[in-house]
Order: C-alpha cells, then sequence, then structure tokens
C-alpha cells in the first residue's frame, strides 16, 4: 500500500447529507468514493433514510471499505410531523416544509453528542449546504467544514451574478427575457423563471431560507460539486472565481461510482418494478428507440397536466417508460387513465412504473434513446453519463437554468415549451402548462434522424465519453478527490 493511501486512512469524513432525495443520493455517492480512496468516512442520517440506502454500504464494508452510518432520531413529534416524514418526499403535504426544516435544525445538538463519541475523532464535516448549523458545528470543534453544493456549476454561476447584479429587480414584467450579466455566454431568462431567492413568487419562508443558506456558506473551507471540468469547463472558473476563498472541487458524475447491477439497481431506493422485468421489456425495443419520461421525485404535476404528457408520449409513436410518482392526487390520475384506456391502448409499447424506478440502470439500456426530464441536476449529469439527448421540462428550483445549459450552451437538448416557475404547493393555479403537441414535438424532434438530430446525438455520446474519463484514474475527478485528501490531510490532520 502507498504512503498516500496510508496517510488517507487516518482521515476520517463526516457527512450529513440533507434528507431529500435529490441532496441525498449524490451525498452517498460522494461519501462512497471517498472510502474507495481510503478515508474514512461516517454518514450520519435518520432510520428511514438508511432503509434506502443501507444495501449498498453494506457491500461496501464487506468489500473492506472503511465506511459506515450512524443513525440519528428524526424528531418528529417536537416539530409537528407525522410519523414517517423523514425526507422531504415523504411529506403528506409541503405546508410541512418549515416544520421539517426546524427539524433538521433540531438534529444539530444530537449531532454533536455523536461527534464526541466518533473514533477516530472526525478531521473534517462535508454538509449539506442547506444544513446551516453544520459551519458552527465544524467551529466549535476547529475542523473545516466543506459544503456539498447539488447545483451545476453554471446554475451557480447565474445565481451568483443574479445576486450581485440585481439586474432582476431592474424588470417590470415577469415576463420580459433579460440578459444575466456577467457569463461567458449570452443567457436570457425571464423573472417567472427565476430560483427560490430571485423569484417574485416565491414565500417568504424560502427567500429567507435561501438568503441564511448563502450567509452559512461564506464560513465553508470548501465546495463539493457533482460536476466535471470537461463539461462545465468555463463555468468551473467562473464559479471558482465567484466564491472568493472558499476551495472548489468538481469530483462527478458521482452517480458512476455505481458500477455493478446491484448498486446501480438499488441507488436512490427500493424500485417498484421489478428490475428483471423492465430490462426484459427493454431488451425486446429497437437500440436507441425508447424515450424514458421521469420528472424526478418532487414534481406535484396536477391530473390533467399528467394527462397531457401520457397523451404526448402516446402521439410520439416512439416506445416509452414512464416514471409516474405516486404521491400528489395519484387516485385521481389512475381514475382517469382506467377511463381513457391509455395504458390498454399503449400495451407492449408503453411500459408505466409507479413510484420509483431504478433511474441510472434503464438510462444504462442500450434501447434508450431519449430522456424527457425535469433538469434537476442529478437526473441532467445522469442523463449525460447514458450519452442520450434530452428532452427538457423544467418544473421549479434552479431547473430553468439547467434547461438553458442543455439547450443552448451544450446543445444536447429540446425544450418542450415549460416557460414558468410553478411554486410548489401552488400547482393548482397554474393548471395544464404543457400541451400534448408541444410534448409529441419535442420527442419527435430529439429522436429525428435528420442531420440536427444525429449531431445532437454525437454531441450527447462524446460527453458520456467524457464523463467516464472524468472518473476513472488520472481522470479530472478522480484527480480532484486525490487533491481534496491531499489538502486535509496537510492542512488539518494532526
Amino acid at each position: 500500500m502507498d504512503m498516500a493511501i496510508q496517510a488517507q486512512k487516518k482521515l476520517h469524513f463526516l457527512v450529513i447529507p440533507l434528507m431529500s432525495q435529490g441532496h441525498q443520493i449524490p451525498m452517498i455517492d460522494i461519501a462512497r468514493l471517498l472510502a474507495h480512496h481510503g478515508a474514512m468516512v461516517t454518514i450520519v442520517t435518520t432510520p428511514l433514510n438508511a432503509v434506502r440506502f443501507n444495501s449498498i454500504i453494506d457491500r461496501d464494508i464487506q468489500s473492506g471499505y472503511p465506511i459506515q452510518i450512524v443513525e440519528l432520531q428524526f424528531p418528529l413529534a417536537q416539530s409537528g410531523l407525522p410519523q414517517g416524514s423523514e425526507s422531504t418526499d415523504t411529506l403528506p403535504s409541503l405546508s410541512l416544509f418549515k416544520n421539517f426544516m426546524s427539524a433538521v435544525s433540531l438534529l444539530q445538538q444530537p449531532l454533536e453528542q455523536l461527534f464526541q463519541q466518533l473514533n477516530p475523532t472526525p478531521t473534517c464535516i462535508i454538509a449539506d449546504k442547506n444544513i446551516i448549523w453544520a459551519a458552527q458545528t465544524a467551529q466549535k470543534f476547529r475542523i473545516p467544514k466543506i459544503s456539498f453544493d447539488g447545483l451545476s456549476c453554471f446554475a451557480s454561476s447565474c445565481a451568483h451574478h443574479l445576486h450581485v447584479s440585481k439586474i432582476h429587480e431592474t424588470i417590470e414584467s415577469e415576463s420580459e427575457p433579460f440578459i444575466i450579466p456577467g457569463l461567458p455566454d449570452r443567457v436570457e431568462l425571464m423573472k417567472c423563471q427565476l430560483s427560490g431567492a430571485f423569484n417574485p413568487r416565491s414565500e417568504q419562508f424560502l427567500k429567507a431560507t435561501c438568503k441564511r443558506v448563502m450567509e452559512a456558506e461564506e464560513g465553508a473551507y470548501g465546495v463539493l460539486v457533482n460536476s466535471f471540468e470537461e463539461l462545465e469547463g468555463e463555468y468551473v472558473r467562473e464559479y471558482k472565481k465567484n466564491v472568493k476563498g472558499r476551495k472548489v472541487w468538481c469530483v462527478g458524475p458521482v452517480s458512476l461510482c455505481n458500477e455493478n447491477y446491484l448498486d446501480k439497481a438499488e441507488r436512490g431506493n427500493k424500485a417498484s418494478i421489478d428490475n428483471e422485468d423492465c430490462l426484459k421489456w427493454l431488451d425486446l425495443q429497437a437500440p436507441s428507440s425508447v424515450v424514458y419520461a421521469c420528472l424526478g421525485s418532487m414534481n406535484r404535476l396536477l391530473p390533467p397536466q399528467l394527462a397531457e404528457l401520457g397523451l404526448g408520449l402516446e402521439a410520439s409513436k416512439s416506445p416509452f417508460v414512464w416514471v409516474i410518482r405516486k404521491a400528489y392526487k395519484s387516485d385521481e390520475f389512475e381514475d382517469w387513465l382506467k377511463k381513457d384506456g391509455l395504458e390498454e391502448r399503449t400495451k407492449g409499447r408503453g411500459l408505466f412504473i409507479r413510484g420509483w424506478a431504478p433511474q441510472v440502470l434503464i438510462l444504462a439500456h442500450k434501447a434508450i434513446g431519449a430522456f424527457l426530464t425535469h433538469c434537476g441536476w442529478n437526473s441532467t449529469l445522469e442523463g449525460v453519463c447514458a450519452g442520450v439527448p434530452l428532452v427538457t421540462w423544467p418544473l421549479f428550483a434552479e431547473q430553468f437554468y439547467n434547461e438553458k445549459f442543455i439547450v443552448q450552451v451544450k446543445k444536447i437538448g429540446v425544450r418542450v415549451g415549460a416557460e414558468v416557475v410553478v411554486p410548489i404547493g401552488e400547482e393548482e393555479k397554474y393548471g395544464v402548462l404543457v400541451k400534448r403537441d408541444r410534448v409529441k414535438e419535442g420527442i419527435e424532434m430529439v429522436m429525428d434522424k435528420g442531420k440536427e438530430g444525429e449531431e445532437r446525438r454525437l454531441r450527447a455520446k462524446q460527453f458520456a465519453i467524457q464523463a467516464k474519463k472524468a472518473v476513472q484514474k488520472e481522470g479530472s475527478s478522480y484527480l480532484n478527490i486525490t487533491l481534496l485528501l491531499e489538502d486535509i490531510m496537510q492542512n488539518f490532520h494532526a
């Protein structure tokens, strides 16, 4: 064993993910990557969240990697939350989001008690940037705190320039396009497409939380980003310039650390479909012919909007896999499905998955030809790793920024034409925003065999090759993890 690995064995990272699928999944991947590089890792989470990934961690432990999960009880009763509400996607109502964040803040004390019991003592805390108190805890124990930022460098740069220029405050109309100043590319957005802190429709609690997150960030030693330099080169440089005094390590795409079948199949949650059935169905389809449609674990599309999506998939004539989130008004939508007969009509051509799908496994299948996505950054990167072009349907948060990056900057996607952020919990006010014709059109453009379609597919494939290289030995993201470990070793290890 070489000296570097010998030394890294003495490092102990305490990893604290936010209990929300889009935040937790990449942080578990990061924890595993650090352990695979020889550092000791303790993941802190709550019992119901641990269930979602403990089988993957158990396999790592059996393989001899220095990683463990420690569970803290989530203070449900104290925060006015019902049983089972340990993750944002299991909240019975989004009006409970405030209670959820207050329960997260109550974890500080039990975590600090746990910290003193851990042996060896942690050398560094890696926490989701939304866990605001982690900076205080790190200060208290005199160790560095590294933030995990689930955004792309592009989206973070958009947010930074909005924050600094306040240009959006000078624009009267919510639907008037304006250019975000200071970016390497000409990027136009409307006020109604901006993320939390900048969107006039965001509620005060969200704006206040964003502000507190930004303030807490200033105390971080560095930031880990799930991205890779070959994809976001100039925006990585832009981001480093903007976060003065903090180090930045791009270590993605972290989903690629799931190399074996079981890790891919069980990443995030237990799938609600038999993986074998799903893959057998895909095996029957022609290469690059299937559209995979999934709008993320937090989407709350209304039944009439889901109906338009389903009818658009049908009208596109392409085979499709459609992941329907089982949560919001799902009974009402199931009634519509029965009455309309869509599932029956598309039998053999459409595969309907209700609940959680093994997305990385599905996207890696040679039958997949396009990914209809909400442009959450994890999903976007998973699409990039699979080398498939994207059909973009942003819903909220920074997803409209990601859409600009996919469609305009990297030219690997086509819009379905969603125009406004729909604040979570206000779906009723907005009704149907994307009609079936737009869905059909977007899919047909991406699947098109003409010159434009071919060039888009070629670009997507090239990024997939670069993504795989980035995480392999000597690749940019692999080296960044090594640099991170060396940095903590030299600067903070007694």
